[in-house]
């Protein structure tokens, strides 16, 4: 008897006044203690509230009914196909609709719906890699910037694939913990790129220097994302030789960093031999078994020094690193090491000698930076 005398009323009444009513009526709905004649009678009208032209109507009804789990399923797809905020509410909150029912969304649906989608509380892994491959930019924002949803680490290197060039998203993208080692190079890859392009239509750099700087931006930051907890070294070494990035220098950059678990994965891959064979072999204090294994993965004759006396350093039981030992990027008091041994061959005109005295002044330049900002940080 309501439920009829609503819609009798409901044929004249203003829309805000049956935005108020309709609104009134889902939430009885979804009470325990509306009798099953009322409730039934109230089910058979829903679709017809869920078709009044007013917006404001079916976002009243959509927001009354968008959190209770047992709307029928009819109803909440319904109310899910609509444009504008109803839509949307349901798409973002509705418990009832399962993980096959959001994934076609996705894939029919536009950025905005899509977004709703990806705001969802626990938004499952298959929904999430559905949005991966086929969301929009602003779907895809959404999702990285949902910290309850289960995504995993090959949809967010989707992301950085499709979406890379977006500034948002790689922002986002960077401030996730859970960001795999590779996808995290992939967005620094990125990122170099974009500022390469920028100084060279400014022509602030020579082609060739511009290239040096984002070649070694490049393995700088891959240095330190092997440096991240739980980070998957092996599968970033790999990803690195994939993509041709994975150099004599970044090699030695590894070592001058105190990252020797990525030093043995490159030596590794390089070499095909396992890691703990590689690490038995490096740990040899006579460097005999070395010297064997630098040779057999063609690093640089010249540069052999460098790094059997970075391994020396690193291999001494009182190695404590100068400042910080939490610091990421080169270690001054190895760097010196390393200097220091060449200069003692008479070797100071070598051309690496020229490449680590520039690598130990930035080294030097971004350990001020880092202290300038703690301090105006306190």
């Amino acid at each position: 008897m309501i439920v009829r005398q609503f819609l009798l009323w409901a044929r004249t009444a203003p829309d805000a006044a049956r935005a108020k009513a309709i609104s009134a009526l889902a939430r009885a709905y979804t009470s325990a203690d509306l009798g099953a004649a009322d409730r039934a009678a109230l089910e058979t009208a829903l679709p017809l509230l869920a078709a009044d032209p007013s917006p404001d109507v079916r976002l009243a009804l959509a927001s009354a009914l968008s959190r209770h789990p047992l709307v029928p399923v009819d109803i909440v797809l319904t109310l899910a196909e609509l444009d504008g905020e109803a839509g949307e509410v349901m798409l973002t909150h509705s418990p009832v609709l399962n993980t096959r029912e959001l994934i076609e969304f996705c894939e029919s649906g536009d950025a905005v719906r899509q977004a709703a989608i990806a705001s969802r509380e626990g938004l499952p892994a298959p929904v999430a890699a559905a949005l991966a491959e086929t969301g929009h930019a602003e779907a895809c924002l959404a999702l990285v910037r949902n910290v309850s949803a289960d995504i995993p680490g090959f949809a967010l290197g989707r992301i950085v694939v499709r979406h890379g060039h977006v500034g948002t998203i790689r922002e986002a993208l960077l401030a996730r913990p859970d960001l795999p080692a590779a996808a995290h190079q992939a967005v620094i890859r990125a990122v170099a790129g974009t500022l390469s392009s920028f100084v060279a239509q400014r022509q602030w750099l020579e082609p060739d220097v511009a290239a040096r700087v984002v070649r070694e931006a490049c393995d700088s930051a891959a240095v330190e994302t092997a440096g991240r907890e739980g980070a998957d070294v092996r599968a970033l070494v790999e990803i690195l030789k994939s993509q041709g990035e994975l150099t004599p220098a970044l090699a030695l950059r590894s070592l001058l960093s105190g990252q020797v678990r990525m030093f043995l994965e490159t030596v590794s891959v390089l070499s095909g031999l396992p890691t703990d064979r590689i690490a038995a072999l490096a740990a040899d204090r006579s460097g005999d078994a070395f010297r064997v294994l630098y040779n057999r993965i063609g690093l640089p004759a010249g540069a052999y020094l460098a790094f059997r006396t970075a391994l020396e350093v690193l291999q001494r039981e009182d190695y404590v690193d100068e400042a910080d030992e939490e610091e990421a990027g080169l270690k001054r008091r190895i760097v010196d090491t390393v200097l220091d041994r060449y200069a003692s061959q008479g070797e100071t005109d070598n051309k690496l000698v020229g490449v680590l005295e520039r690598w130990k002044e930035n080294a030097v330049r971004d350990a001020r930076e880092r202290r300038e900002q703690r301090e105006l940080a306190a």
